[in-house]
């Protein structure tokens, strides 16, 4: 068996994999976020230990699975973020997860420092707040007698895989979401952390994703359930691995996107993709030699995590479906309602911590279809927009791969093949993408699989939405006046931020 685990924004996904890499079964233990004014967005990272090891017993129990049939442990783990653990390997204070922009003024002065434009072409990333640079100097400058106890830095994945194995160290995928990494070089840029003013020992030694950091510790065994010594693959940051999950391990494999918490449409390249306008981004894939363009916005399955609770509160498991059902028979955008989904701010395309969300065109008459409806084209929208900077520098975007939790809706997929003018189909494999990456991933550094390219088999599409060329046609030009909303409220956006 192979054990993966997929560090998320709301909670870590564990699956169990037979030695060929298919799934045998999953469970979720949730977590919470602290979100507060400002840009606040932090969790707790004893959390995620105590997620882990809950789902590992769980599955490990559930499943009847004896703990010496796990012969490889892997990991995917949310990006961007930053944790800070002292000498013992500790937290210091909460994690700072990638949904967080307090560093705006830290940003800015790696901007003045450096440029831009010349981060982008070392790091493969424009230089944001919602990346773990500028996150570590705003505690720096903001607490500093918590910043004297600082000792290592690290991304959620690597704080656990320490605890499993009590080594730290991070991969090549993680580490080029940290605006701290020198692509070209596949190293810790030297020249970044100077213009940051942090100390390189702070960061861990960088291995490929497929390395076998170590073995269990007793201790960590007897928390986790897992026998001593097994095997703990160092695994690779989120939007990697999916691509792994998605069976996007080469060019020729097309596209795929992510609709979780955050949300993303991306390719596999064999090259850095630097688009001229910056919009979209970079990472390096676990597959070696190869990397994952990539365009990420804040808020995707947020937007509709949001408008659920705001219209439909509590607990009910079927109160998402029963909005969106009601959504498919109303009217949004055709009658010139529109939603801005940038509730934290926006990356791609934009790149503006100060963006907000907003419902543009509200009418008396429109109820909670018509506000959801709005809300699932405004997300179509905007990753309509990065598909469009994908196809601008020559990729070639007519299929695309859905895969996260929003991808169980018929209803938003046959929006996104209407708003993208692609086809769009669902995997078997939806919410296990992830750990279903990080498994493959587990599986190779361990020796249990071949390579990469058996992850296109372990899943098959079990949904095909194409696109009508009338309502493409129809999205097209209401694709202008969303692009034309955001423009006109850019400034204001911007003026507000100052003045709160």
């Amino acid at each position: 068996m192979l054990l993966a685990h997929d560090l998320g924004t709301t909670g870590n996904k564990a699956s169990l994999h037979d030695d060929g890499g298919r799934l045998v079964a999953s469970v979720t233990v949730p977590y919470r976020t602290r979100f507060d004014r400002g840009g606040v967005a932090e969790q707790d990272p004893e959390l995620w230990w105590q997620a882990v090891c809950e789902a590992t017993r769980a599955l490990l129990a559930d499943t009847g699975t004896p703990p010496g049939d796990v012969r490889a442990v892997g990991f995917s783990g949310q990006m961007m973020g930053a944790v800070l653990l002292d000498a013992s390997y500790r937290p210091v204070r909460p994690a700072i997860i990638w949904a967080d922009h307090r560093s705006t003024g830290q940003c800015q002065t790696l901007v003045d420092a450096f440029g831009m434009e010349a981060a982008y072409r070392v790091t493969g990333h424009r230089l944001n707040p919602t990346y773990s640079l500028s996150k570590v100097m705003w505690v720096r400058d903001n607490e500093p007698d918590t910043f004297a106890r600082v000792a290592h830095i690290c991304l959620a994945k690597d704080f656990v895989v320490q605890r499993l194995t009590g080594v730290l160290v991070t991969d090549p995928s993680d580490a080029s979401s940290t605006n701290a990494y020198d692509q070209n070089r596949g190293r810790w840029s030297p020249e970044l952390l100077a213009a940051a003013g942090l100390d390189p020992a702070l960061f861990p030694e960088i291995v490929p994703s497929t390395t076998v950091v170590g073995g269990v510790t007793e201790a960590a065994a007897e928390l986790s359930g897992l026998r001593p010594g097994t095997p703990v693959v160092i695994g690779g940051g989120d939007g990697p691995l999916a691509a792994v999950g998605a069976g996007v391990v080469s060019p020729e494999a097309g596209a795929y996107a992510y609709l979780g918490s955050s949300s993303w449409v991306s390719i596999a390249a064999r090259s850095p993709l630097h688009d001229p306008g910056m919009r979209t981004m970079t990472f390096d894939h676990v597959v070696p030699g190869h990397y994952v363009p990539t365009a990420t916005m804040q808020a995707g399955g947020g937007s509709l995590h949001w408008i659920t609770d705001l219209l439909a509160p509590g607990d009910d498991a079927g109160r998402f479906n029963r909005l969106v059902s009601a959504a498919d028979t109303a009217d949004a955008s055709s009658e010139g309602l529109y939603f801005l989904p940038h509730l934290l701010g926006e990356r791609s395309p934009y790149w503006n911590p100060a963006a907000k969300g907003a419902f543009v065109g509200l009418s008396r008459h429109h109820g909670p279809a018509h506000l959801t409806r709005a809300v699932l084209e405004g997300v179509a929208f905007n990753l309509g927009t990065c598909v469009g900077a994908f196809r601008e520098s020559g990729a070639v975007v007519d299929r695309v791969d859905a895969i996260g939790g929003g991808a169980a809706s018929d209803v938003w997929l046959q929006i996104l093949a209407d708003v993208w003018g692609a086809t769009v189909r669902r995997r078997s494999i939806v919410e296990e993408a992830n750990s279903l990456g990080a498994a493959v991933t587990a599986g190779v550094g361990a020796g249990v699989l071949s390579g990469f390219e058996v992850a296109p088999t372990l899943s098959e599409v079990t949904g095909e939405f194409r696109p009508d060329p009338t309502r493409h046609a129809a999205y097209r030009r209401r694709h202008e006046l969303f692009l034309d909303a955001y423009r006109r409220l850019e400034p204001w956006f911007d003026s507000s931020e100052e003045q709160a």
